[in-house]
């Protein structure tokens, strides 16, 4: 339980900031291409800021990722040993094509607006982009084999590679990969219009922070409902490969025709029951059967091989709960932004500040209900995770933990303190102070006066 507490704790502090670099820089990457196009110095304000927040969310998942990636060999050493195969190659695929792409293109993105010509640092920023993409692509695809193993045989109780396209396209990685792709685009299109209207509301009266929130906002807009979408899909495909956690997610115990969809309950396992439902006639089969009448295998089919159920069933309809305030916060703001043509009230303002962080929020419910949902097997089928634990004492895991939690406690203070200095200092100082030019003669830091200011509502 240490062990699994640690991990736990590792991945969870982890996950946040590749949840908003993942995306973050394909906002960067829009912000340069926008500059590039119209010549605009309220595009490079935007970039610049923006770039300096990635350089800080990027250093902090770089950091917490190489100190979770050494749990494989201290706290679950079974899992190398049975599976070291599979997992070894795509964790090595994800440093060979991903980390040093990102690494080698990163210091250009950085350092080299004013050294490299603008389409050379244009460039740089999508390979980066690119490169975030592909360290998800290959970290969801171990992830995915995991919930859902294909494409391997087990000789002399190891697991060998036998279809490495089946390895890698297993049946679940698809759906995976667009959610969480689409997760971390909400993520961080929240994070920067939560910033941005930190800053407006401390008095930035700069068109930066004005163009960067609408851009949070029209973009949340846009893959709010195309996340609805992909996971009522990524949901059909658990439903038939991953029987036992869709029945944890929705609270169903007997195996039933034209389940209801309980919107409140508390599970209760010793009694194999739910307290105080709120349901919703025939609505769970609906949606995971697409009839009314849908069959929902329950819980008791699967007895000793089925997930905690109350993580299951709080952390979906967190996720749910979230993602709806998500989707409609990004409607409301878009309808003042581009219908009423007026700038965003102080209240709804106030609302996108406490919203800044909603995005950790849902992906982090989400990812509970994924791992969580696949106990009690580390790889399902395969290895259970209590296979795969260390030997170790429990003090010594115990003493690991602490360290880590309070490390990460100071980090995660650091981080936040660090986005609010960084978020006033725009609002008093100009982003830049000269109007010297990059290395293609373009002016990247024209005075704030030097352009026609623009209402928030406005297309720049």
């Amino acid at each position: 339980m240490l062990s699994r507490i640690q991990f736990a704790t590792n991945i969870s502090f982890h996950i946040l900031f590749p949840s908003i670099t993942i995306a973050l820089c394909w906002i960067l990457f829009f912000f340069k291409l926008r500059f590039d196009f119209t010549g605009n110095p309220v595009w490079m304000r935007a970039y610049r800021f923006w770039v300096k927040v990635f350089a800080l969310t990027f250093a902090l998942g770089v950091v917490s990722g190489i100190t979770m990636s050494f749990q494989f060999g201290t706290n679950w050493p079974g899992y190398m040993e049975k599976v070291g195969n599979i997992a070894g190659p795509l964790l090595g695929y994800e440093v060979l094509t991903a980390f040093f792409l990102e690494a080698t293109f990163l210091g250009i993105m950085l350092f080299g607006i004013k050294r490299v010509p603008s389409k050379v640092h244009t460039f740089s920023a999508l390979m980066v982009a690119v490169g975030t993409t592909l360290s998800a692509f290959w970290i969801l695809a171990l992830n995915s084999w995991m919930q859902t193993p294909a494409g391997y045989e087990i000789r002399d109780g190891v697991v060998h590679a036998t279809n490495w396209m089946e390895v890698i396209f297993n049946p679940t990685f698809p759906y995976r990969l667009v959610h969480m792709l689409l997760a971390s685009g909400l993520t961080a299109a929240f994070f920067v219009a939560g910033l941005s209207a930190y800053r407006i509301l401390k008095g930035d009266e700069k068109q930066a922070p004005r163009l960067a929130l609408k851009t949070g906002l029209i973009l949340a807009a846009i893959l709010a409902p195309l996340q609805v979408f992909v996971g009522d899909l990524h949901g059909l495909n658990t439903f038939e490969h991953q029987p036992q956690k869709i029945a944890a997610m929705e609270g169903v115990w007997e195996t039933e025709k034209g389940a209801p969809l309980l919107l409140f309950a508390i599970p209760d396992e010793e009694t194999r029951s739910n307290h105080f439902p709120i349901a919703i006639p025939n609505m769970a089969s609906l949606i995971l059967t697409h009839e009314m009448d849908g069959e929902i295998r329950g819980l008791n089919e699967f007895k000793d091989n089925h997930p905690p159920v109350k993580p299951m069933f709080f952390g979906f309809r967190i996720m749910v709960g979230v993602g709806i305030l998500m989707l409609a916060t990004a409607w409301a703001g878009c309808y003042y932004l581009l219908r009423r043509r007026q700038s965003l009230p102080a209240g709804f303002l106030k609302l996108l500040v406490a919203m800044t962080f909603s995005g950790w929020v849902a992906t982090l419910a989400g990812w509970y209900v994924t791992e969580v949902g696949r106990q009690p097997w580390l790889v399902t089928g395969i290895l259970t995770t209590a296979e795969a634990v260390t030997p170790v004492a429990p003090t010594n895991v115990g003493l690991s933990l602490t360290l880590y939690l309070i490390v990460y406690v100071v980090l995660m203070w650091a981080y936040i303190h660090t986005l609010k200095r960084m978020a006033m200092k725009s609002v008093y100082v100009e982003e830049f102070e000269t109007a010297e030019p990059a290395a293609d003669g373009s002016l990247t830091n024209l005075p704030q006066s030097h352009h026609k200011p623009y209402t928030v509502g406005e297309h720049a």
